[in-house]
């Protein structure tokens, strides 16, 4: 499914403008001046100045909160975010109520007590991520993420993201109906179905240490149609409609910048 652009000159403003870019000037700016942000629940809050709402804004980080406030502007964090800010880019402190930071080890130990999946879910959110993908979370569809291309002012989010782990004996997708639905609805809201497989290879999950050992599988799942390939008589006499085929994408599916 070729990119939905919104607009005739959205995809050329989106190449004059990369994520990479973006996400680079983020990161130097919350480096600058010092951001903290406060640990809370399953999320953290930053009070940034108007010119790192600005760049959160563009980059896709968090979302604002109303507030009265005309020199700061709070924003919230999810747990990936944050700790991909924390972690990989290095620009981001997080204490906690009484002002104590957190390191890393801290922290990924803090977001796996509050979701237990979360190594899963990190290692696949940083990897689209790497690729200057903006992920988003993908709840109101049913799954884990959706990704664009740029961002969602310019395109509209081209694939729905599952994260399933081959150590998951109780993940999604492990039955025909659970595939069939997704499939669907995935169809419904113009996006294609991207299952992110993690294979941790024996390796645990005591520190964000792991994460160096765990490989990543992209896949994309597409509903087959007859229409596509009517002369080939011999090879659809024994198929359905609904019959589906996998294609392993690693490592193709990349940002266009």
């Amino acid at each position: 499914m070729a990119p939905r652009w919104k607009g005739k000159s959205a995809e050329a403003k989106a190449l004059e403008d990369p994520m990479s870019k973006i996400v680079s000037q983020l990161s130097s700016s919350l480096t600058q001046s010092n951001t903290r942000g406060l640990l809370t629940g399953c999320s953290v809050l930053i009070a940034v100045e108007p010119e790192q709402t600005e760049l959160l804004t563009r980059a896709c980080f968090g979302r604002p909160i109303i507030n009265a406030s005309k020199d700061k502007q709070w924003f919230q964090l999810g747990t990936e975010e944050a700790f991909y800010l924390q972690y990989y880019l290095k620009c981001l402190k997080i204490v906690d109520d009484d002002d104590c930071e957190k390191s890393s080890d801290e922290l990924w130990k803090y977001m796996k007590s509050k979701t237990k999946t979360f190594p899963d879910l990190f290692k696949a959110y940083s990897h689209l991520r790497k690729k200057n993908w903006v992920v988003r979370p993908g709840s109101q569809y049913g799954v884990d993420f959706v990704a664009y291309r740029h961002h969602p002012s310019f395109v509209h989010s081209e694939y729905a993201v599952i994260v399933s782990s081959e150590e998951d004996s109780n993940g999604r997708l492990r039955v025909w109906s659970d595939f069939y639905c997704t499939i669907r609805l995935c169809g419904s809201v113009a996006k294609t179905l991207l299952v992110v497989n993690i294979s941790k290879h024996g390796n645990g999950d005591p520190s964000p240490l792991c994460l160096d050992g765990y490989s990543v599988q992209e896949h994309i799942i597409t509903r087959w149609s007859s229409e596509q390939s009517r002369e080939d008589q011999t090879s659809s006499e024994n198929r359905t409609n609904v019959e589906l085929f996998f294609r392993r994408t690693s490592p193709t599916v990349s940002s266009p910048q």
